[in-house]
């Protein structure tokens, strides 16, 4: 998977790096300030990828004394860092730029460097957002789009994508901007393109902003997992009853897996160990993320009943 999340970044960021050069040209020759608000946002949205590949760099750390859970948890905080430069530089800009302009209209120049520009960049964007749209597609399966991002834990590909679908949608309004300006005499929809696009950005950076906050709060595993992981435990022959099973995620590929049992008080104490290195074994096996286990035996009587712990209906 996260071989799949650094070919997608990769693409992004060798696509906006393209783009965004030949936009700053086109905005120099041209004075369009939609054009212009567009190369600003492809120098952010590069920057950003730059940020993602070095948060994944960083997250593959092993575990250390400092850190026993690993490092995985560093690639949520830097997602929730391009969100927030996406807001500030991107959108924040953007609106700037688009106010200013209506307030000093004037007409656009040579325009057709415009369409040029926009038609290429559409391309490399297109292409961009093709990768990571397949990649993301292939995981989610037959999951609704948005639920498949609710649920997804790899902020890498859903960022790019989000991005990607932002800065297509900024392509369309500012060549609707600069044709309104250059075609139809409206010099001032160059300035509303702009603002437009600040719109966009801001609503995709509160998107992103959203979820990757929820994954450094920390997430739970998939409700299908936590509820094979109890089929699997409640399975054990030394187990008499499952009391819980919490979950949470230190990373894309990392979870913690935490059971209370209610063992068979028949056994022996080397029994229930070797049940125990066998339980782990098998959770493991079936799901290979699984990077932590804690099995907790404790009487059924005494286990925590709080309203989060993570139950499911256990197969009779």
């Amino acid at each position: 998977m996260a071989g799949g999340s650094t070919k997608v970044v990769l693409a992004a960021l060798i696509g906006n790096g393209l783009i965004a050069v030949t936009k700053f040209a086109a905005s120099a020759v041209t004075g369009s300030s939609a054009m212009f608000a567009e190369a600003v946002h492809s120098v952010v949205d590069t920057g950003n990828q730059g940020l993602l590949l070095f948060g994944m760099k960083r997250a593959g750390r092993p575990a250390d004394e400092y850190h026993p859970f690993g490092y995985g948890k560093e690639i949520y905080f830097w997602a929730f860092v391009v969100a927030i430069i996406l807001f500030a530089l991107g959108a924040g800009f953007s609106l700037y730029e688009g106010i200013h302009k209506l307030g000093n209209p004037h007409p656009i120049e040579n325009a057709f460097w415009n369409y040029i520009v926009l038609g290429l960049a559409l391309v490399f964007e297109g292409v961009a957002w093709t990768v990571a749209w397949r990649e993301f597609n292939a995981r989610r399966g037959d999951t609704p789009m948005w639920q498949a991002v609710r649920d997804s834990k790899d902020p890498a590909l859903f960022t790019v994508l989000f991005e990607d679908t932002a800065a297509i949608l900024g392509l369309i309004t500012a060549a609707i901007g600069v044709f309104c300006a250059d075609r139809l005499g409206l010099v001032w929809a160059d300035g509303v393109a702009t603002i437009v696009i600040g719109c966009i950005l801001g609503l995709a950076a509160v998107l992103l902003s959203i979820e990757t906050k929820s994954l450094l709060i920390g997430e739970a595993a998939s409700p299908e997992m936590v509820s094979e992981i109890i089929t699997i435990t409640d399975d054990a022959p030394f187990v008499e009853l499952v009391n819980e099973v919490r979950t949470v995620h230190f990373g894309p590929e990392g979870v913690l897996v935490n059971i209370s049992v209610d063992a068979d008080d028949s056994l022996s104490a080397a029994d229930v160990e070797t049940g125990v290195s066998t339980l782990e074994d098998r959770i493991r096996d079936r799901f290979p993320e699984v990077s932590n286990i804690f099995i907790e035996i404790q009487r059924a009587d005494e286990a925590d009943a709080s309203p989060i712990t993570q139950t499911a209906e256990i197969p009779t």
